[in-house]
């Protein structure tokens, strides 16, 4: 989930109170966030350096915030200041509105056929009588950034561009152009660069060039300009330095360009919801009209309240709490949800609940559910278990025979679900059959498969505690991961179990018993070779084992495991100096 850094000082102030950390952290959790760190810019910065200082007493404190992930509204001071001053019911839910302006009067985008070939959408905004100070710009820069990072998923979706409106001249165009028809000078340059030359500048900007393959192989690169053709953008990648805030402007231009609408009006509406505060007629933002070439205009952001119906039976049953219609519409207004209730239908009670343009997380009644549970206080929600739920077969059958092997002195380890291509096959004396689900992009080669068997897992883990006491007894049930046509992801997880017994001998006999003692639970009966009623063993020819000193378990007619001593070249590899015996069952055949 994201983390946003404030000031504590700033915070305090804009809250209206102080707390101690641990009343901050407590309010955190009642809302439904998480004090993740408490630390100082100077700190972050010293360990970025890696620069041993003492602290000094005078550093400002930093709050670093967990939030979820969906609420867009809180990445940044001012949001979540006001979310928080709204649970604590010291303000109103603020009220968002649109300038009354005419129609010959509202600002004018228009919109270029061409741009359909690479970033169709385009909406905009403009937050008028705007004043910044350094906190404030700064803030509204960050929000850009994080918005950047999450629903925009690095500017492929959605790309904002923020203007000062007093240096353009409307009306605006949005284009789409050849690279080599492109020339401005962009922000924080003093030169003017053509696009295909400036696309190869930022190739070496760090913070720049992760954005570049987004447009680059493109034809056309999209771009935006005024009345008098000053470039205000070259989205996704970079604005014009022409329009370039600063914290004299008072008037600014938002301007959104993306492959995905829905997200392009959400990403808007949390930028001009959450600084419109800022502006000279608190909450009011200037509408721009952007007009297509198919002749359709849009009036833009979309402030529109979205109703919506949820009954009460629905909320106090999933919460688990009684609670009246008065109760109910009073909790969502601490989470800034607007809710009066509406005439009973078929003695059912239902609340009307009008959702803000700020909180787009709000889809369905379950979040509305949500964010009730939330404002009564998940600490006030007596525990229950539900009757209705039951235990799956297979969990239940792995926690009965965990509790029994380990009994049986063995000792479980959890080790990871994926692993190397080589611990997959060579490392085990086995050919590469292609038989592996791969990872299609591998952050490293330690992680470029799913186990296809329990067995790398356990021996990395006994070689590398080779200097624990011997006998090392130690047990497994986890799942791994087989190719399977009839799934539609192409794989299945089968849950396996398996035990290792490593000493001076190689407890070859012990291994065999623990076998033994998983029928005898299971009730499944020994029964002479080839009798399909109950299991047998019989010899198998794993590379893994030592020929000889190995059998394959069979349990009603169906080979479900092997067990014997690993083959000394498998316990070479994974740097092993004492004998081992191993046993693998795929413990779902027994359900």
């Amino acid at each position: 989930m994201p983390t946003v850094s404030i000031g504590r000082d700033r915070l305090f102030a804009a809250l209206g109170e102080s707390y101690t950390q641990e009343d901050f952290e407590d309010l955190c959790f009642r809302f439904g966030i998480e004090l993740d760190d408490v630390t100082t810019e100077k700190a972050i910065i010293r360990k970025e350096k890696h620069i041993d200082e003492e602290a000094d007493d005078d550093e400002e404190i930093i709050y670093k915030i967990e939030i979820p992930a969906n609420r867009y509204d809180l990445l940044c001071l001012e949001g979540l200041a006001q979310a928080l001053r709204v649970f604590n019911k010291k303000q109103e839910i603020p009220t968002y509105t649109l300038a009354d302006i005419t129609k010959d009067k509202i600002l004018q985008m228009k919109v270029k056929p061409e741009t359909s070939r690479i970033r169709p959408f385009i909406v905009c905004a403009v937050l008028r009588g705007v004043t910044f100070d350094e906190a404030r710009y700064n803030s509204f820069i960050d929000l850009q950034d994080k918005l950047h990072q999450n629903i925009c998923r690095r500017r492929s979706l959605v790309a904002i561009g923020t203007h000062d409106l007093d240096t353009l001249q409307g009306p605006f165009t949005y284009e789409a152009l050849p690279p080599t028809d492109i020339n401005f000078v962009p922000l924080k340059q003093t030169k003017s660069y053509r696009a295909d030359k400036l696309m190869e500048f930022y190739k070496s900007d760090m913070k720049l060039k992760k954005f570049l393959h987004i447009i680059e192989n493109s034809p056309v690169f999209p771009v935006l300009y005024d009345s008098k053709r000053t470039v205000l953008s070259f989205p996704p990648i970079i604005n014009g330095a022409h329009s370039a805030i600063t914290l004299q402007t008072k008037n600014v231009f938002i301007e959104c360009t993306a492959t995905d609408l829905t997200k392009a009006k959400i990403v808007l509406n949390t930028m001009v919801t959450t600084f419109s505060e800022y502006c000279e007629r608190k909450f009011e933002i200037e509408p721009v009209e952007v007009t297509y070439d198919d002749g359709k205009s849009y009036i833009y952001p979309d402030l529109a309240v979205y109703d919506m119906e949820v009954p009460l039976s629905y909320i106090t049953d999933s919460i688990g709490v009684s609670l009246e219609v008065e109760q109910v519409t009073s909790l969502l207004t601490r989470m800034q949800l607007h809710a009066e209730p509406t005439e009973p239908s078929d003695n059912q009670c239902a609340i009307k609940v009008h959702v803000p343009p700020s909180r787009s997380d709000v889809l369905h009644p379950c979040d509305v559910m949500e964010d009730v549970a939330i404002a009564y206080g998940f600490n006030n929600i007596p525990t229950r278990s539900p009757a209705s739920i039951k235990p799956l077969p297979l969990n239940e059958l792995t926690d009965l025979l965990r509790i029994e092997i380990a009994m049986n002195v063995y000792t479980e380890v959890v080790t990871w679900i994926l692993c190397s291509r080589k611990e997959n096959f060579a490392l085990l004396n086995r050919e590469d059959d292609n038989s592996a689900v791969i990872i299609e992009n591998p952050r490293s080669a330690d992680f470029e498969a799913m186990r296809r068997t329990l067995m790398p897992g356990i021996l990395k883990t006994v070689g590398s505690n080779k200097d624990h006491p011997k006998p090392i007894k130690i047990y497994e049930i986890s799942d791994v991961a087989m190719l399977d046509e009839s799934k539609d992801v192409g794989a299945s997880n089968r849950r396996h179990l398996a035990a290792l017994h490593c000493g001076a001998t190689s407890g070859f006999e012990l291994i065999h018993g623990l076998v033994d003692r998983i029928m005898e639970v299971m009730a499944i009966p020994f029964v002479p070779v080839n009798d399909n009623t109950g299991y047998y063993i019989k010899l198998s020819q794993e590379p893994e084992f030592l020929p000889g000193r190995q059998a394959s378990i069979v349990v009603r007619g169906k080979q479900i495991g092997n067990f014997g001593i690993v083959h000394p070249q498998v316990l070479n590899n994974f740097d092993i100096t004492d004998p081992c015996s191993f046993v693998e069952i795929d413990i779902q055949a027994l359900l």
